[in-house]
């Protein structure tokens, strides 16, 4: 798709716990993607709440991920009240089902075109059929759900193929966190299509395989309380570090703790300017 090239837009990042998170709204996250698709040039999206901010804490590798990236926007409702108190008041969730909904609207008339990676078997085919009932003008350049193993050196070699040939302007990664974070590390370089975005469980929402949180428990930060309920097992090793995540973050808001050693820091600030 052939699209007169657009000026960058600049969106600040701020430091939190080590991770540079784009200070933005989802209205400024659009047109950040717009700009790269009409540019043609390569980046992915790490759609980040505070749990995920907490393995880059503790993983230095996902943390240079989510630094690397062309947005790591806020996710998380602590994400957005922290990045306010730090001064960026025009901030606002970009919630990984939100912005994969309002892409696929915002580009109809941009005409671009949707991969869908992820999502179990049958799930990332209902997904489409869900987003096409509401979006009749979505356009799908392919879907793959991958199998719950490596693939082998053949297997991904033909998913690279069959992305690259179809076209795609946003390929939607939903392999949960960090899975999605590695994967899209990993394709950055051999994955043509402008925009690369990490949406978590998105597919599962928007297909319907999982419930949703009601709005007003994601507007005051309480979705992980409603997830918690749904699946105590498996979010109990993401959320049992919730506490330590609002300790040091106050702590670091007061500048009584540093986020990360200062050779971390003097490293990732290089990268990111």
């Amino acid at each position: 798709m052939k699209q007169q090239e657009k000026t960058p837009v600049e969106v600040k990042r701020e430091n939190i716990l080590g991770t540079y998170v784009s200070a933005l709204n989802m209205g400024m996250a659009l047109e950040q993607l717009d700009s790269w698709i009409s540019g043609r040039t390569r980046n992915y999206v790490c759609v980040t709440p505070a749990h995920s901010i907490m393995d880059g804490y503790h993983q230095s590798a996902l943390r240079a991920i989510f630094n690397a990236s062309g947005m790591t926007v806020p996710d998380g409702m602590a994400v957005v009240w922290l990045l306010k108190m730090k001064g960026h008041q025009n901030v606002g969730r970009v919630y990984g089902p939100d912005l994969l909904m309002a892409a696929c609207e915002y580009g109809c008339e941009k005409g671009y075109r949707h991969y869908f990676y992820g999502g179990a078997s049958g799930v990332t085919g209902k997904l489409v059929q869900k987003i096409s009932e509401q979006i009749p003008r979505l356009t799908v350049a392919g879907t793959y759900s991958p199998p719950f193993r490596p693939l082998t050196a053949e297997e991904d070699e033909a998913v690279v193929d069959a992305i690259n040939h179809s076209g795609a302007d946003i390929v939607w990664v939903g392999l949960g966190s960090p899975k999605q974070e590695l994967w899209m590390d990993e394709h950055r370089s051999r994955i043509e299509s402008p925009v690369m975005v990490g949406v978590g469980a998105a597919f599962d929402f928007l297909s319907g395989n999982k419930p949703q949180a009601p709005l007003w428990m994601q507007r005051n930060g309480l979705e992980w309380l409603f997830r918690f309920t749904h699946e105590p097992k498996r979010l109990w090793p993401r959320y049992r570090h919730y506490p330590k995540f609002v300790l040091l973050a106050m702590l670091d808001l007061f500048g009584l703790k540093t986020s990360a050693s200062d050779e971390q820091l003097k490293k990732t600030e290089t990268m990111i300017s």
